[in-house]
């Protein structure tokens, strides 16, 4: 059994949109915006290896969109998520399993290639999983969302037949336990992994870095951000008492790190690689 980070590359999003009502001079030190206001952000998944199954945990942006797409998002860094596979000694086709924790574009986008005129599944032996209201949800988008849901990240999923819904369908690996939240978008899946005697929960965009530990740093992407401040605090006082490691997936710098209560909160207490604390 193995769980690691696997890094897809760098993009950027504008800084208010990311920290919402926290005012910049604030998230500012913590995540410094260019001239555009935009800061940079990861985009890290999850690889996990239990028996003969290959688990990949969401996809990053990937590469079919065009120039004008992508020039919204400055992508850069030398990273990639196949070359991100294959460097930890696997290839796409070894992935047996992808779980999509939900459908934005930034989440589901390296799911799809573009295979001359035809869009097609990147892990041709790989069931990839989503929960079924979620996908409802994104096939009827509310206008706030319907940018990040992109036909062309989705519909080829199920077209390819390789999609399945969790609940309707045994998730086939007994020692993950799936955590649904609606703060972000409709049921979120954060997955929570035991090994090695520890639990590792993979925050998704419930907690998108270790910046956004404090209850008021809530994304303005959030469809109900009250409620997204209700799932973290429930979420982060279990971590602090349980000493969960957090996988933060658009933290630049910190992958990983532990929670801690103090008078203003719970707070970061450790931070490191995924490794240093397995």
């Amino acid at each position: 059994m193995s769980l690691r980070t696997l890094d897809t590359g760098l993009f950027k999003l504008d800084g208010g949109a990311m920290f919402g009502v926290v005012p910049k001079p604030l998230w500012n030190k913590l995540n410094p915006a260019d001239e555009l206001n935009r800061c940079t952000w990861a985009m890290r998944c999850l690889l996990f290896e239990q028996g003969n199954r290959l688990l990949l945990v969401d996809t990053g942006i990937g590469d079919k969109q065009d120039a004008k797409f992508f020039g919204h998002y400055d992508l850069h860094g030398d990273a990639s998520l196949l070359s991100s596979i294959r460097k930890v000694g696997y290839s796409e086709t070894d992935v047996t399993d992808v779980l999509l924790t939900h459908l934005h574009f930034d989440h589901v986008g390296g799911a799809v290639r573009r295979n001359e005129e035809r869009l097609v599944p990147v892990f041709s032996n790989a069931a990839y999983w989503t929960h079924p209201l979620h996908w409802n949800w994104a096939m009827n988008p509310n206008p706030r969302e319907k940018a990040s849901f992109l036909s062309e990240n989705i519909r080829p999923l199920q077209e390819s037949g390789q999609l399945k819904f969790l609940e309707q369908n045994p998730f086939p690996y007994d020692t993950i336990s799936l955590l649904y939240v609606d703060g972000h978008t409709e049921k979120m899946a954060l997955p929570l992994f035991q090994i090695n005697g520890r639990t590792v929960a993979y925050m998704a965009d419930l907690i998108p870095s270790s910046a956004h530990v404090p209850l008021p740093y809530v994304m303005s992407y959030d469809m109900r951000p009250l409620l997204t401040m209700d799932e973290k605090a429930r979420l982060l006082q279990q971590a602090a008492d349980e000493n969960w490691i957090l996988v933060f997936e658009h933290d630049p710098v910190t992958e990983a790190g532990t929670v801690e209560k103090t008078e203003k909160g719970v707070r970061v207490n450790e931070k490191g690689k995924l490794s240093d604390f397995l």
